[in-house]
């Protein structure tokens, strides 16, 4: 467990985190896509690619660009240094990638985080399985979100899940929806902004950037604490 004592530097980098122990809840490639649309102005953008899996690795040595830079971490002690290393190449905004489990390295891309953003399927199942991520989170006293993601076009089960989520959080908005134009670019090695800029992926990925970028300001100007200035022990 830690503890933690925080001193924000209030033009630090903002540091997203996708965080949940459900696999194929989609994080990986929801990654991708905040990061890529956070670069829509220009802004150098990095990840942290902290899941054993390395999908965010192989992505970029398909995508032959320099943003987002990827770096890839596989011990919990070296998370701030990558954060501090990026920081200081002028990196705005960081997204880190973690496996779909609680582990050591879960816990620390949590408590580095500004935000942690946990994707959930609108299942019954998968809701279940966020709660030790959502306990661990509040443990940590972090801010933090649900998104919809591989969402059905309509029906029951979605807006039972959002009512549920709802009750325990809150719920990032817009829903993002199971299209194919997330797994092909990601093949590509686009992002879904990039893939298929009309197309309704892309629209959706984008105004949920823009819901995250609201939120990280706001926790901005709340001065939340900030893990990269922080000493945490277990």
């Amino acid at each position: 467990m830690f503890h933690v004592v925080v001193v924000r530097d209030a033009q630090a980098m903002y540091v997203l985190a996708l965080v949940t122990q459900k696999g194929g809840s989609g994080k990986s490639t929801l990654a991708v896509g905040i990061a890529v649309a956070a670069m829509g102005n220009g802004q150098r953008v990095g990840i942290v690619d902290a899941d054993p899996q390395g999908t965010i690795s192989k992505w970029t040595e398909r995508r032959g660009h320099p943003y987002p830079r990827v770096v890839r971490v596989a011990d919990p002690a070296t998370i701030e240094g990558a954060l501090v290393s990026l920081e200081a190449e002028g990196i705005w905004l960081t997204v880190i990638d973690t496996a779909p489990t609680n582990n050591a390295l879960a816990m620390r891309a949590i408590a580095s985080a500004d935000l942690c953003l946990m994707p959930v399927r609108p299942s019954l199942a998968d809701i279940e399985a966020a709660i030790p991520t959502l306990i661990a989170i509040r443990r940590l006293n972090r801010r933090f979100a649900f998104v919809l993601n591989q969402t059905p076009p309509r029906g029951c089960r979605l807006s039972e899940a959002a009512t549920s989520l709802n009750s325990l959080g809150v719920l990032a908005l817009p829903f993002v929806g199971q299209r194919n134009d997330h797994q092909d670019a990601l093949g590509a090695g686009l992002g879904v902004t990039e893939f298929s800029h009309e197309g309704k992926a892309s629209e959706e990925v984008r105004e949920l950037w823009r819901w995250i970028l609201r939120k990280l300001v706001e926790g901005a100007s709340d001065h939340e604490p900030h893990a990269r200035n922080e000493k945490a022990a277990w």
